[in-house]
């Protein structure tokens, strides 16, 4: 069951931060007295993001305290923060501000759960699992998820269909070769086989979520789908080397078109500085 006043939001949670409105205090505590939470909902932490914050600590110093709880050994968790508390290591630094809350079980889950997700940090699994542990381990209903973390119950509801994909699957969703949209109409298949399939051709080739929902609703084997998917590639080749002769026959100069349907680049030969004048002004720029 929920506890009482964990309904509040962010604002709530996170009140005290400034010690002048709220006469809470923020404490110098040593990097090494702080650990983070093993079961936190954020597992994958960009190292460049990582190493620029650092790099900004270094010359500025933590500018938010993260906020800790005191555990019976002496040290204190993260609950929220972990982020800067890296950053902080890898800066070398010996101490970082901080302010300390007594708070239960749900309540040190949930700031976690917002924390990251106001901020954008967890990945699609990440936040469905998320909301997974909130359901198991605290009994909240995807309604009350939806109140507590300002969230749709529907975005929540398929957050945590995704967890029914395949391993394989999800393992592309974490690493984001695969998009939160492609993972919801992967589950409109109900071919596992077919999904793995899919799944793979989108991270190492590319294909639209339209193109996706076609695929799926062709209703052929993983085998038909590949060679269909295959003549759709050979014609998408033929028509991006007609415009690659067109382009090159305009131009008066060697242009390479390389990519597929979601991305790719134009690579135009030039000879000097003067045909490079005179490209620039045939494509009136």
């Amino acid at each position: 069951m929920a506890k009482k006043g964990l309904g509040k939001g962010l604002e709530a949670l996170f009140t005290g931060i400034d010690t002048t409105s709220s006469g809470e205090t923020v404490v110098q505590l040593k990097i090494s007295e702080v650990e983070p939470d093993r079961s936190q909902p954020r597992h994958d932490f960009d190292e460049v993001k990582l190493a620029e914050l650092a790099g900004s600590i270094k010359e500025h110093g933590v500018i938010t305290p993260i906020i800790v709880k005191k555990l019976e050994t002496g040290f204190y968790q993260i609950v929220a923060g972990e982020r800067r508390w890296r950053a902080s290591k890898l800066a070398e630094m010996k101490t970082i501000p901080a302010i300390i809350r007594d708070m239960d079980k749900e309540q040190f889950y949930e700031v976690s759960m917002i924390e990251n997700l106001q901020r954008q940090d967890l990945n699609p699994v990440e936040e469905a699992k998320g909301y997974k542990r909130l359901t198991e381990e605290f009994g909240l209903t995807q309604e009350q998820i939806s109140k507590k973390l300002g969230k749709s119950r529907s975005s929540i509801a398929n957050s945590l269909r995704i967890l029914n994909l395949p391993r394989e699957v999800i393992s592309l969703l974490e690493s984001g070769r695969l998009s939160f949209g492609h993972a919801k109409v992967l589950l409109s298949c109900e071919d596992e086989k077919k999904q793995i399939f899919l799944a793979n051709k989108i991270a190492d080739e590319g294909m639209s979520v339209r193109e996706l929902e076609n695929a799926i609703k062709s209703n052929d084997k993983p085998e038909k789908t590949e060679k269909k998917i295959k003549a759709q590639d050979l014609n998408f080749k033929l028509a991006l080397k007609s415009l690659e002769d067109k382009v090159t026959k305009g131009l008066s100069t060697k242009v390479k078109i390389v990519g597929n349907k979601s991305k790719g680049k134009i690579e135009i030969e030039y000879y000097g500085t003067e045909d490079l004048e005179r490209i620039v002004k045939l494509m009136n720029l």
